[in-house]
Protein backbone atom coordinates (compact mmCIF):
# COMPACT_ATOMS: atom_id res chain seq x y z
CA UNK A 1 0.00 0.00 0.00
CA UNK A 2 3.11 2.19 0.87
CA UNK A 3 4.46 1.75 -2.93
CA UNK A 4 1.17 2.86 -4.39
CA UNK A 5 1.20 5.77 -2.18
CA UNK A 6 4.43 6.97 -3.01
CA UNK A 7 4.20 5.96 -7.00
CA UNK A 8 1.13 8.23 -6.67
CA UNK A 9 2.69 11.11 -5.06
CA UNK A 10 5.86 10.95 -7.33
CA UNK A 11 3.71 11.29 -10.35
CA UNK A 12 2.08 14.35 -9.07
CA UNK A 13 5.47 15.56 -8.16
CA UNK A 14 6.73 14.75 -11.69
CA UNK A 15 3.98 16.61 -13.85
CA UNK A 16 3.95 19.54 -11.23
CA UNK A 17 7.36 20.09 -11.70
CA UNK A 18 7.07 19.86 -15.44
CA UNK A 19 4.24 22.73 -15.25
CA UNK A 20 6.80 25.08 -12.94
CA UNK A 21 9.74 24.06 -15.67
CA UNK A 22 7.32 26.07 -18.02
CA UNK A 23 5.83 28.32 -15.70
CA UNK A 24 8.00 31.19 -17.12
CA UNK A 25 6.90 31.23 -19.86
CA UNK A 26 2.80 30.31 -19.85
CA UNK A 27 1.77 34.05 -18.29
CA UNK A 28 2.84 35.86 -21.64
CA UNK A 29 0.25 33.78 -23.50
CA UNK A 30 -2.47 34.05 -20.92
CA UNK A 31 -1.78 37.99 -20.64
CA UNK A 32 -2.27 37.82 -24.43
CA UNK A 33 -6.26 37.03 -24.62
CA UNK A 34 -6.83 37.79 -20.84
CA UNK A 35 -5.97 41.41 -22.37
CA UNK A 36 -2.99 41.72 -19.07
CA UNK A 37 0.12 42.39 -20.39
CA UNK A 38 1.79 44.11 -17.56
CA UNK A 39 1.82 40.25 -15.77
CA UNK A 40 3.61 38.70 -18.50
CA UNK A 41 6.89 38.56 -16.80
CA UNK A 42 5.39 37.57 -13.03
CA UNK A 43 7.01 34.26 -13.09
CA UNK A 44 10.29 35.42 -15.04
CA UNK A 45 12.19 34.40 -11.72
CA UNK A 46 11.74 30.80 -12.20
CA UNK A 47 13.45 30.84 -15.57
CA UNK A 48 17.04 30.14 -13.77
CA UNK A 49 15.16 26.82 -12.05
CA UNK A 50 14.19 25.32 -15.26
CA UNK A 51 16.92 22.70 -15.86
CA UNK A 52 16.61 21.32 -12.41
CA UNK A 53 12.55 21.56 -12.36
CA UNK A 54 13.20 19.56 -15.98
CA UNK A 55 15.33 16.56 -14.22
CA UNK A 56 13.10 16.58 -11.23
CA UNK A 57 10.19 16.00 -13.47
CA UNK A 58 11.96 13.15 -15.58
CA UNK A 59 13.23 11.39 -12.40
CA UNK A 60 9.37 11.34 -10.61
CA UNK A 61 7.66 10.24 -13.69
CA UNK A 62 11.02 8.04 -14.35
CA UNK A 63 10.51 6.91 -10.60
CA UNK A 64 6.52 6.00 -10.91
CA UNK A 65 7.10 4.12 -14.40
CA UNK A 66 9.46 1.97 -12.54
CA UNK A 67 6.89 1.06 -9.62
CA UNK A 68 4.71 0.08 -12.02
CA UNK A 69 6.84 -2.16 -14.14
CA UNK A 70 8.53 -3.60 -11.22
CA UNK A 71 7.51 -7.03 -9.89
CA UNK A 72 5.31 -6.98 -7.35
CA UNK A 73 6.26 -9.29 -4.24
CA UNK A 74 2.46 -10.74 -2.73
CA UNK A 75 4.68 -13.24 -1.10
CA UNK A 76 3.01 -11.55 2.49
CA UNK A 77 -0.03 -9.53 1.12
CA UNK A 78 -2.93 -11.32 2.15
CA UNK A 79 -5.02 -9.05 -0.72
CA UNK A 80 -6.07 -10.67 -4.18
CA UNK A 81 -3.63 -10.17 -7.11
CA UNK A 82 -6.09 -9.67 -9.69
CA UNK A 83 -8.06 -6.55 -7.81
CA UNK A 84 -8.84 -3.54 -9.42
CA UNK A 85 -6.43 -1.17 -9.72
CA UNK A 86 -7.35 2.24 -8.67
CA UNK A 87 -7.25 4.90 -11.17
CA UNK A 88 -3.26 6.40 -10.53
CA UNK A 89 -2.32 2.89 -10.25
CA UNK A 90 -2.95 2.34 -13.91
CA UNK A 91 -0.56 2.28 -17.05
CA UNK A 92 -3.29 5.39 -18.96
CA UNK A 93 -2.88 7.52 -15.94
CA UNK A 94 0.43 7.46 -15.52
CA UNK A 95 0.18 7.65 -19.92
CA UNK A 96 -1.56 10.40 -19.37
CA UNK A 97 1.12 12.39 -16.54
CA UNK A 98 3.83 11.81 -18.60
CA UNK A 99 2.37 13.44 -21.98
CA UNK A 100 0.80 16.40 -20.02
CA UNK A 101 4.45 16.79 -18.58
CA UNK A 102 6.16 16.84 -22.04
CA UNK A 103 3.67 18.95 -23.31
CA UNK A 104 4.48 21.11 -20.31
CA UNK A 105 8.32 20.95 -20.63
CA UNK A 106 8.11 21.96 -24.29
CA UNK A 107 5.88 24.83 -23.60
CA UNK A 108 8.51 27.31 -24.89
CA UNK A 109 9.37 26.01 -27.93
CA UNK A 110 5.47 26.03 -29.54
CA UNK A 111 4.26 29.09 -27.21
CA UNK A 112 4.02 31.22 -30.54
CA UNK A 113 1.16 29.49 -32.46
CA UNK A 114 -1.25 31.39 -29.74
CA UNK A 115 -0.20 34.88 -31.29
CA UNK A 116 -1.87 35.91 -34.18
CA UNK A 117 -0.10 37.74 -36.67
CA UNK A 118 -0.26 41.55 -36.74
CA UNK A 119 2.41 42.58 -38.80
CA UNK A 120 1.00 45.89 -40.60
CA UNK A 121 2.22 46.71 -44.31
CA UNK A 122 3.87 49.87 -43.64
CA UNK A 123 4.13 52.18 -46.90
CA UNK A 124 7.44 53.80 -46.68
CA UNK A 125 7.36 57.74 -48.33
CA UNK A 126 10.75 58.39 -47.49
CA UNK A 127 14.26 56.28 -46.34
CA UNK A 128 14.80 59.62 -44.09
CA UNK A 129 12.43 58.70 -41.71
CA UNK A 130 13.25 55.37 -41.43
CA UNK A 131 14.89 54.61 -38.01
CA UNK A 132 16.28 51.31 -36.25
CA UNK A 133 16.71 51.64 -32.51
CA UNK A 134 18.08 49.06 -30.36
CA UNK A 135 16.38 48.37 -27.10
CA UNK A 136 17.64 46.19 -23.79
CA UNK A 137 15.06 44.63 -21.84
CA UNK A 138 15.28 42.99 -18.97
CA UNK A 139 12.62 40.30 -18.21
CA UNK A 140 12.47 37.84 -21.09
CA UNK A 141 13.51 34.52 -20.39
CA UNK A 142 12.23 32.34 -23.37
CA UNK A 143 10.73 32.46 -26.51
CA UNK A 144 7.50 33.36 -25.58
CA UNK A 145 8.83 36.66 -24.02
CA UNK A 146 9.99 37.23 -27.17
CA UNK A 147 7.00 36.58 -29.58
CA UNK A 148 4.96 38.72 -26.53
CA UNK A 149 7.24 41.33 -27.21
CA UNK A 150 7.07 41.79 -30.83
CA UNK A 151 3.21 40.93 -30.92
CA UNK A 152 2.96 44.05 -28.58
CA UNK A 153 5.56 46.60 -30.31
CA UNK A 154 3.54 45.45 -33.95
CA UNK A 155 0.38 46.93 -32.66
CA UNK A 156 2.11 50.17 -33.22
CA UNK A 157 1.64 51.89 -36.49
CA UNK A 158 4.58 52.50 -38.75
CA UNK A 159 6.40 49.35 -37.24
CA UNK A 160 8.31 47.89 -40.40
CA UNK A 161 10.56 45.16 -38.46
CA UNK A 162 11.23 43.63 -34.66
CA UNK A 163 13.54 41.44 -33.61
CA UNK A 164 13.62 40.16 -29.91
CA UNK A 165 15.67 37.86 -27.93
CA UNK A 166 15.85 36.69 -24.85
CA UNK A 167 19.12 35.58 -25.12
CA UNK A 168 21.02 39.01 -26.12
CA UNK A 169 18.36 40.60 -23.67
CA UNK A 170 17.08 43.34 -26.15
CA UNK A 171 14.41 43.88 -28.66
CA UNK A 172 15.65 45.97 -32.24
CA UNK A 173 12.82 48.18 -34.21
CA UNK A 174 13.17 49.40 -37.72
CA UNK A 175 10.05 51.81 -38.10
CA UNK A 176 9.07 55.09 -39.74
CA UNK A 177 9.32 58.01 -37.14
CA UNK A 178 6.54 59.83 -38.52
CA UNK A 179 3.83 57.41 -37.68
CA UNK A 180 5.44 56.09 -34.09
CA UNK A 181 8.23 57.23 -31.71
CA UNK A 182 10.89 55.55 -29.63
CA UNK A 183 9.39 56.35 -26.31
CA UNK A 184 6.04 55.10 -27.64
CA UNK A 185 7.54 51.58 -28.67
CA UNK A 186 9.26 51.96 -24.81
CA UNK A 187 6.03 51.85 -23.81
CA UNK A 188 4.37 49.42 -25.63
CA UNK A 189 7.41 47.20 -24.46
CA UNK A 190 7.22 48.39 -21.02
CA UNK A 191 3.35 46.91 -21.17
CA UNK A 192 4.32 43.54 -21.09
CA UNK A 193 5.89 43.85 -17.91
CA UNK A 194 8.79 43.06 -19.04
CA UNK A 195 11.64 46.82 -18.91
CA UNK A 196 13.69 48.76 -20.89
CA UNK A 197 16.68 49.58 -18.86
CA UNK A 198 18.79 51.34 -21.02
CA UNK A 199 18.49 54.85 -23.18
CA UNK A 200 17.78 53.58 -26.48
CA UNK A 201 20.22 53.93 -29.42
CA UNK A 202 19.46 55.41 -32.80
CA UNK A 203 21.65 52.95 -34.88
CA UNK A 204 19.89 54.87 -38.56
Amino acid sequence: MKTKKTSKKVAYTGLFAAIAASSCCIPPVIALFAGVGGSASVLSFMEPFRPYLIALAIIAIGYAWYNYFKPKNTDDCNCEIDKKHKWFQTKGFLIGITLFAVVSITFPYYSSIFYPDNKKEVVIVSESNIHTVNFDVKGMTCTSCEVHVKHVVSELEGIINIEASYDKANAEVKFDNTKTSKEQIEKAINSTGYKVINKVKDES
